[in-house]
């Protein structure tokens, strides 16, 4: 049975050089998000790994064609010639890696770091590539164990295919099962404990226009410590008025937390009901804002909002989780989806009862998960007699139904950063730089604007990219990716997979960033504000900037 194992899974002996350090100079080079160290570290040693895997599947298919080999004497002396050039790429690579990184840092307006710190990438990048060749070789180990006993039962192929099942059932097991559940239970028993944290920055209105104040009907206690936030931020009628010169109202904002009710529909309800009792229906503008994992609203938004509309406005938002939007994503994705289609299937049914000249505007808005969920909230057939007025989705995950396929179908010639769709009534792309995608004609009565940056890896993310190479890496490329990122097979994913769990590093305006300039100049375009200029924005922009120091 040994001998079998042998050649099924032969060592790779000349491949494994060249191929493995091909694949650690790739993870050195830049992506859409600066790396520290640490991360830097962990991906080349992660690529470092699929390179040797790469290697071993090459040396076997050539065992197993029967081709021609070297001879020992020509092979020791290739493999020590191919190490020592390998080794020599390493170093000069490591080198030039803090350039690399600094270059992508001065795109993102990042500070420059002086140095990468080569030696500790390198022997981390090796720390983690000797760890999963263990855990590869225990595997392999195991295999042969298992493959031996049943080879008393069994011929020796279908002795092979169980204990390869069997190992992989029970590393499954293990990894899921204990390492996976133990590390999701200590996020959510950290989450949890933020989620009830009391902020001084966030004290409880007396208002009774505001959720959570005396004659709410929201308990304060149960909004959690992001909904918490949200009815607690700025502005104020005041602050409104100050910034902008004119008169202003008090905004409105309904925020229901996972504990203010037993389950979506109960929420649900209880935000209609919130409404109804501050009289948000009268403004002239209604958002539901579906929040991210934690319950995050982005205040860059919702304010932005506010000081365009002189507060004529009313938010209504409920809380699904209170984990990051990537564990709530990987774990209950459905719980988002649940309580986005309560909420608007309250607000919405509501709203369409009044008569249609005199309502607000209706208007949905999402940033990342809270995008997606908010994309799912609804259907066409829910909407199709009565649309509402349109969306603001900021920062789009990848895998959001409604983009993909308008990115996917955009015009010809269009860039998938920045895509056109058709004459540009219905949908349209936004950056942070404030360029829009091309529209030959004006908005019609129902309209969805994106807002994303090319840097933003939460959106470009592509699992494809691990045989080919995505569309918004041809040239021109977005203003915030650098031009030193290199497609390669398996590496690229690894890379991209790095920078979704780093895409916040950025400062707003970049990454998966979203600053308050940006957000107004996307909710002008949207609700078709023409006497919001791009002039009175940036200097709204500066004095909200100002005042916030």
């Amino acid at each position: 049975m040994h001998g079998y194992l042998s050649r099924v899974l032969p060592r790779p002996v000349l491949p494994a050089w060249p191929i493995a350090t091909l694949f650690f100079v790739a993870s050195l080079t830049p992506s859409l998000v600066p790396r520290d160290t640490e991360v830097q570290a962990i991906l080349s040693g992660f690529s470092l790994a699929a390179g040797y895997a790469v290697a071993l599947l090459f040396a076997s298919v050539w065992h197993r064609l029967q081709l021609p080999a070297f001879g020992p004497d020509v092979a020791m002396r290739l493999r020590i010639g191919l190490a020592a050039v390998c080794l020599f790429i390493v170093a000069v690579t490591l080198w030039l890696s803090s350039d690399w990184q600094n270059g992508l840092r001065v795109l993102l307006a990042m500070p420059p770091v002086e140095t990468a710190r080569p030696f500790s990438i390198a022997g981390g990048a090796v720390a983690v590539f000797l760890v999963l060749l263990w855990l590869v070789r225990l595997a392999r180990w195991l295999v042969k164990r298992l493959a031996g006993r049943f080879a008393r039962v069994l011929p020796g192929p279908q002795a092979l295919l169980v204990s390869i099942l069997l190992t992989a059932i029970v590393f499954w097991n293990i990894g899921n099962g204990v390492i996976v559940r133990g590390a999701l239970n200590a996020a959510d028993a950290i989450y949890a404990g933020l989620d009830g944290r009391f902020e001084e920055a966030s004290p409880q209105p007396q208002d009774p226009r505001k959720t959570g104040a005396p004659g709410s009907l929201v308990d304060w206690e149960s909004l959690g410590r992001m909904g918490r936030a949200m009815v607690a931020a700025s502005p104020d009628q005041t602050q409104i008025t100050t910034l902008t010169g004119g008169e202003a109202l008090e905004p409105l904002r309904v925020y229901v937390g996972l504990n203010s009710a037993p389950d979506p529909e109960a929420r649900a309800r209880l935000a209609l009901e919130e409404m109804l009792r501050i009289d948000a229906f009268s403004r002239s503008t209604l958002v539901i804002a579906t929040p991210t994992g934690t319950g995050w609203v982005d205040p860059a938004g919702q304010q932005a909002l506010e000081y365009l509309l002189g507060g004529d406005v009313a938010t209504v938002s409920v809380q699904y989780s209170y984990l990051a939007s990537w564990i709530a994503l990987l774990t209950a994705p459905e719980y988002g989806v649940e309580a986005a289609r309560a909420v608007f299937a309250a607000v919405y049914e509501h709203w369409r009862t009044l008569p249609a000249d005199t309502r607000p505007a209706l208007y949905l808005n999402g940033l990342s998960l809270g995008s997606l969920n908010s994309d799912l909230s609804h259907d066409l057939h829910q909407v199709v007699g009565d649309p509402f007025n349109g969306a603001l989705w900021v920062g789009p995950p990848f895998s959001s139904p409604t983009w993909r396929e308008v990115t996917r179908t955009r015009n010809p010639g269009s860039p998938a950063w920045l895509p056109s769709f058709r004459d540009g009534s219905a949908v349209r792309f936004m950056n942070q730089t404030g360029l829009t995608s091309d529209a030959s004609a004006d908005w019609g009565r129902f309209r969805i604007l994106y807002l994303q940056h090319a840097s933003d890896a939460v959106v470009f993310f592509d699992p494809r990219a691990t045989w080919r190479r995505p569309a918004w890496m041809a040239v021109p490329r977005g203003p915030d990716v650098s031009p030193g990122f290199h497609w390669l097979p398996i590496v690229t994913v690894l890379q991209l997979g790095v920078d979704i769990m780093t895409a916040v590093k950025p400062p707003p305006g970049f990454g998966h960033s979203y600053d308050f300039a940006s957000y107004a100049r996307a909710w002008a375009m949207l609700l078709d504000l023409p006497h919001w200029t791009d002039a009175r924005i940036d200097a709204l922009a500066a004095a909200h900037a100002a005042q916030q120091h």
